[in-house]
């Protein structure tokens, strides 16, 4: 395997070139830059299979780089950046991973590029860079609710979280207070302000503030207990817990 890191800390891009070699010990790792400029530079004259790319670099934003040159080669992003940008990059089949780098969640990248090159899946960088500069969205601010014959309109702020159960999707008050509403929760994922809300599995989409502790259960998957209280036990999987923990830290 064939990769450059492009990286403008040198702390940080030694950490990566070290997890890589031990890893992959047949890795290449052809180059090493710093910059947008070096790095236009080295893939106008070279070619390689997988590029580790920070976002900020010395001197602009790596986006840069595909403005100026036409990359087809695979990305995965190493960044810090907000939950809006994380899911353009699950959404578009780009990686990414945050720093500090961990071993397992490298890993788990690595194989994923391995799996997208067994089923020849593309990666649209231009598709990502068009979703990141789309305008700020409009989230929705209240929430039509029925109880029996009693219907009413929430106000986002006083939501806990969304839960999916059967047929039905219930929205519980901060006071406890449980409603149907007649959303899906894939629905919801688009009205909700992603900063606020967070879709932790199938079932449950929770305010940040409702979130009382975390719990590791393992070095891949946390168990979240929130308030109001939920009857069934939740959890997030090893695909999310990276970005769960992205939102976290915004």
């Amino acid at each position: 395997m064939k990769v450059i890191i492009v990286e403008d800390e040198k702390p940080a891009r030694d950490n990566l070139e070290k997890l890589l070699l031990e890893l992959e010990p047949g890795i290449e790792i052809q180059a090493k830059l710093d910059s947008v400029s070096n790095t236009v530079a080295w893939l106008t004259a070279h070619q390689t299979e997988l590029l580790f790319l920070d976002i900020h670099l010395a001197d602009d934003l790596s986006f840069k780089i595909f403005e100026q040159i036409h990359v087809n080669t695979p990305v995965i992003f190493t960044t810090a950046y907000d939950q809006y940008a994380l899911r353009a990059f699950r959404v578009n089949s780009v990686d990414y991973l945050l720093k500090p780098i961990d071993k397992n969640d490298l890993q788990r990248s690595l194989e994923k590029f391995k799996s997208n090159q067994k089923t020849n899946q593309t990666f649209d960088i231009q598709q990502l860079l068009k979703t990141l500069q789309q305008p700020a969205k409009n989230y929705q601010l209240r929430f039509m609710v029925s109880r029996g014959e009693k219907v009413m309109s929430v106000p986002v702020d006083q939501i806990a979280y969304f839960e999916g159960e059967d047929r039905y999707v219930y929205l519980t008050k901060k006071d406890g207070t449980k409603y149907i509403v007649d959303y899906k929760l894939s629905d919801l994922e688009t009205l909700l302000d992603p900063t606020q809300f967070y879709r932790l599995n199938r079932s449950f989409i929770t305010h940040f503030s409702s979130i009382k502790n975390i719990f590791n259960v393992s070095k891949s998957r946390v168990k979240i207990e929130l308030e109001p209280s939920a009857k069934r036990e939740i959890m997030v999987s090893s695909e999310n817990t990276q970005e769960f923990k992205a939102w976290l830290n915004q």
